[in-house]
């Protein structure tokens, strides 16, 4: 946990001087509330005829003072932490999409997709915890535990060590003991979190499929298990955070009375005054509220444990591939693969496989389901690279050609297509952000999904909904085809570009492939044999690999 907490604290560098304010701030606020109990005891011990080190009226102005900056001082205080907070939240999030990036798409591939959103949102949020209400009231409870143990102390040595003992137990043992006892626990509610939001999102997705084959309890069976489990979870926190504030009720009754009891024997044979057997009681009954603060989060913590565990080793973990920026341009010309072989998970998926595909060229690529012609596609793509054997692109090892060149040569059209939430015009204008209106145009129409579109009220300006909700299967196809023919990159590679489109529609695509193949190289991977009637060249993936 120690070295988790290292990592999460390097992000603060930056805002060392933010945090420097926070501290100095906290620290003086922290001592200025302490001390008003204490200045106004030695005013009464001073109205009592006792002999005090400053006068009544000093001692009055001194609480007043203390009691107004204190606000200004606290508030600063919590202005700074949450500045400090709010934006490493902001890094976090940016590294955090950073990573997703850098991983993409090889890595996110199969991962649930409610831990990820789970892990922008929920997680990232708790850490505020952290960087908001941990590091600086650590660092300043460490500071104001030390002066008030020297100042308890210049009572009796004896005073010091009670003092030290209490902020030990109260901000260092018990917020460790906590934290270790109930890791597990915490690490389990983020995961059924995770798991829940997993569920959720699938559950809605698939709604219709649910209700169409009333499996409607069973998912609610299932969701009610998943809650519980969460709510068996927050109970085992919940019940760390009761520990807590018990043991630390005990600790200010415990230890103050202590320090009474042997004060009032210190007294008795004349050691010390009686203000000095009071003053060290009431000095350490006002001096919890900074260790009081740690003690107080070490049960949130159980949460950033494993929120910041999660986030941490997301940002920390390697690509499939590394982009490459130090290597060659290459502008294509044909298409190499020489004896590839490949693995996934331990399971062979490619044995020497060995293709040649010239320009303006159509491949057309067949074989059962598991034969490897998606993975094959996506080994072109460099999402993973190959075991054995090389792919070169105009006679260049794709490993050794920049990523940024390699993506503008390549169009890849993948079996489900993503659209994103916004108007049909700028889903296609992925392809190219520099395209206008005509451009988009002109490309639907290759699609076939011209006419479609300037049938609809608001024509290209149509929004798609949630991953393209609103439009069918065959829709979305096709206007994810569109923006691979606006992106006009010399290779294309589909992946069943035509699977959800009927023969009418899938006739004039594929004339408008044949078409393209004049200055263009296609792959086309199929089920269909009519696909195979435009194709100068095959490859049956069936015949090729062995298990």
């Amino acid at each position: 946990m120690l070295n988790l907490f290292l990592e999460l604290l390097k992000l603060v560098k930056p805002l060392t001087g933010y945090m420097c304010l926070a501290v100095s701030a906290g620290v003086i606020g922290f001592l200025m509330a302490i001390f008003i109990p204490i200045f106004g005891t030695y005013a009464m011990a001073d109205i009592l005829g006792f002999k005090v080190p400053l006068s009544f009226n000093v001692l009055i102005i001194l609480c007043f003072t203390f009691a107004a900056l204190t606000g200004f001082l606290r508030y600063g205080e919590q202005l700074c932490n949450h500045f400090i907070a709010f934006t490493v939240l902001a890094l976090l999030r940016d590294k955090i999409f950073s990573a997703l990036r850098r991983l993409a798409p090889a890595k996110l591939e199969n991962r649930d997709k409610g831990s990820l959103i789970s892990m922008v949102t929920a997680d990232v949020e708790i850490m505020e915890v952290f960087y908001a209400h941990t590091v600086s009231p650590m660092i300043i409870g460490g500071i104001v535990s030390i002066v008030m143990v020297l100042f308890i102390g210049s009572f009796h040595w004896i005073f010091g060590i009670i003092a030290l003992l209490t902020y030990l137990f109260v901000g260092v043992f018990l917020p460790l003991y906590i934290s270790k006892a109930g890791r597990k626990s915490g690490i389990r509610q983020r995961e059924s979190f995770s798991k829940l939001n997993d569920y959720m999102y699938e559950t809605l997705k698939g709604i219709s499929e649910i209700f169409q084959f009333g499996v409607e309890k069973q998912r609610v069976d299932t969701i009610s298990k998943i809650g519980t489990d969460l709510k068996n979870n927050q109970r085992k926190l919940k019940k760390y955070g009761f520990q807590t504030s018990l043991l630390n009720g005990f600790a200010m009754v415990f230890f103050p009375a202590f320090i009474l009891i042997f004060g009032g024997k210190l007294y008795q044979t004349g050691q010390i005054d009686f203000p000095s057997m009071i003053i060290p009681v009431i000095a350490l009954l006002s001096s919890f509220g900074p260790v009081l603060a740690l003690s107080n989060v070490a049960n949130t913590l159980l949460l950033v444990s494993a929120s910041g565990k999660r986030i941490i080793d997301l940002i920390n973990e390697q690509p499939e591939v590394n982009e490459i920026t130090n290597g060659s341009n290459i502008i294509f010309n044909k298409l190499e693969c020489d004896n590839i072989s490949f693995s996934y998970q331990k399971e062979n998926i490619l044995n020497g496989l060995s293709l040649n595909l010239e320009q303006n060229k159509i491949l057309s690529i067949n074989g059962k389901s598991g034969s490897g012609k998606s993975t094959l596609l996506k080994l072109m793509m460099r999402f993973w690279e190959t075991d054995s054997g090389t792919i070169k692109i105009s006679d260049e090892n794709i490993n050794h050609i920049n990523t940024s060149s390699l993506r503008v040569n390549q169009s890849y059209l993948i079996q489900n297509p993503i659209l994103l939430d916004d108007t049909i015009a700028e889903n296609i204008r992925i392809g190219n952000y520099n395209a206008d209106l005509e451009d988009i145009k002109n490309a639907a129409k290759k699609a076939s999904i011209d006419e479609f579109i300037n049938k609809l009220e608001n024509g290209y300006d149509t929004r798609v909904g949630e991953l393209g909700d609103r439009l069918s299967a065959g829709e979305k196809q096709r206007i994810s085809l569109a923006r691979l023919f606006l992106h006009d990159a010399p290779l294309l590679l589909l992946d069943e570009p035509t699977s959800n489109i009927d023969s009418l529609n899938e006739g004039i695509i594929l004339k408008s492939l044949k078409e393209a193949s004049v200055d263009k190289t296609i792959i086309l991977v199929t089920h269909r044999t009519s696909t195979k009637g435009i194709a100068e060249e095959y490859l049956n993936m069936s015949e090729i690999r062995k298990s």
